[in-house]
């Protein structure tokens, strides 16, 4: 008998977040930035995925709870509508909690990896962290775990924790990309535009206080020189937080015109690439706004109508012999707007109906957005996408709202163009129940006729 001794057998396996997963491999990034996860039990991680935001953390914790032990968890995400989020017990005081800034500050530290460990400020107190940084978003998102313990976790243990914030990040990213819900776009940019005008002006203030506490300090008829020099030091550390702060805010709510167009043509050469068709690229330059700073919404708006119109291109001109073998795709920003342009050289057969259908136009409004369409029999098609760059005054309200539930299914209904007889079948209801609630629909929306009535169920995603 063989009595060697093995160590490999004697060792025991990594503990396995999420109690089902088992460590992953991380791949360097290739040409798509494919990541490989190994033996992961992908029930787990569409559990976190899929709750509703409020909620993801508190999953996100429970699932790491046994494998991984800490105290609670904040994350910094570019979402422009709660890019900060925290959850569990603060590490300082009762009144003390995780900030935004405490977690900004860890970005610098965060290598290739994606992994750092070490001992970090966090609701003023130093305690040890483990920080998670994905680059499936730009800036990159970071998770924070707050541990009692400072003994350093194996890094094939956290790989799977790192494989499931990256397939978090990116399934909020592709969220974001896409359009918002017309309502909820309209009120997000107006909130938006208020949040920017409140912390400017909080910024304002808070400069010229801290300004006027520096030259006071520094007034060398002050006899009490340590007092002087900590109170400089207090202002200068507050003003340097200060600008910290505005610069992060601008870049969770904004993004550089380049970058927004780089990562529009990343996701149109996925598209494109496995279809066989080029994709020909007006890549702007300073004239076109390259180095402009551009909301949030604003960029994802385009981007999301921009996919959509290379969609009908290649999918909605059927019943030609002549195919769409070329794209091309232009951008450019100027003082009011973003426009966008989409130009294939297919049978130009492209109507403006097929952007209802997929419902581009809609999406557009509420930020004032337009759309244009020039086909030419036989030459092919020219789509330009113009979103303003400044918010509306006051955000529109969904009228939809008034609706009862029952009242909003007959008004699906009547939007599919379906008369009172077939609504009446459709529901399981009487004639003269669908004229009583077409009566009152009629009333909540302020409309005339059914045609009005159907065109704000489509404009407000009700059809």
């Amino acid at each position: 008998m063989d009595n060697t001794f093995d160590s490999r057998q004697a060792r025991p396996g990594p503990r396995c977040p999420f109690g089902r997963l088992r460590p992953a491999e991380r791949t360097a990034p290739g040409k798509d930035g494919l990541l490989t996860l190994v033996h992961m039990d992908l029930t787990v991680a569409a559990e976190v995925i899929a709750a509703p935001k409020p909620e993801t953390l508190p999953r996100l914790s429970a699932a790491l709870a046994d494998a991984l032990h800490h105290t609670g968890l904040a994350e910094l995400t570019n979402c422009a509508q709660s890019p900060f989020q925290t959850h569990g017990e603060s590490p300082g005081n009762a009144s003390s909690a995780v900030t935004i800034g405490e977690v900004a500050a860890l970005r610098p530290l965060m290598p290739a990896s994606g992994i750092w460990q070490g001992r970090a400020t966090m609701a003023g107190v130093e305690v040890p962290v483990v920080a998670l940084s994905s680059a499936r978003s730009k800036p990159a998102a970071l998770l924070v775990l707050l541990r009692t313990e400072d003994t350093p976790v194996p890094q094939e243990e956290l790989a799977p924790v790192l494989a499931m914030w990256d397939l978090l990040t990116a399934h909020r990213v592709g969220l974001q990309t896409d359009a918002i819900p017309p309502g909820r776009l309209a009120t997000s940019r107006a909130a938006a535009a208020a949040r920017a005008m409140a912390i400017s002006e909080l910024g304002e203030a808070h400069a010229t206080a801290l300004t006027t506490l520096l030259q006071t300090l520094r007034d060398r008829d002050l006899d009490d020189t340590d007092a002087r020099t900590r109170g400089i030091d207090l202002a200068v550390t507050a003003l340097s937080e200060l600008r910290s702060r505005a610069e992060l805010d601008q870049v969770l709510v904004e993004e550089r015109g380049s970058d927004a167009f780089e990562r529009l043509t990343d996701s149109l050469r996925r598209i494109l690439r496995p279809r066989g068709v080029q994709l020909d690229l007006g890549i702007p330059g300073a004239e076109e706004g390259a180095d402009r700073m551009l909301p949030g919404d604003v960029v994802n708006t385009v981007s999301a109508a921009v996919r959509a119109v290379v969609y009908a291109s290649l999918e909605d001109q059927g019943g030609s012999d002549r195919q769409v073998s070329r794209i091309h795709v232009g951008w450019k920003v100027d003082n009011a707007d973003v426009r966008a342009t989409v130009r294939d050289d297919g049978p130009g057969a492209l109507s403006r109906r097929s952007f209802d259908t997929r419902r581009v136009i809609e999406r557009l409004a509420p930020l004032g957005g337009r759309l244009e369409v020039d086909a030419v029999p036989g030459w092919g098609t020219t789509v330009t996408v113009e979103v303003p760059l400044t918010p509306p005054e006051t955000p529109r309200e969904d009228p939809l709202a008034e609706l009862g539930p029952r009242e909003l299914e007959v008004l699906e209904q009547l939007a599919h163009g379906r008369r009172n007889r077939d609504i009446a079948q459709q529901l399981h209801i009487s004639e003269s129940t669908v004229k009583f609630h077409l009566a009152k629909i009629f009333d909540k929306l302020g409309v005339s006729s059914r045609g009005e009535a159907a065109a704000l169920a489509h404009h407000w995603g009700a059809a």
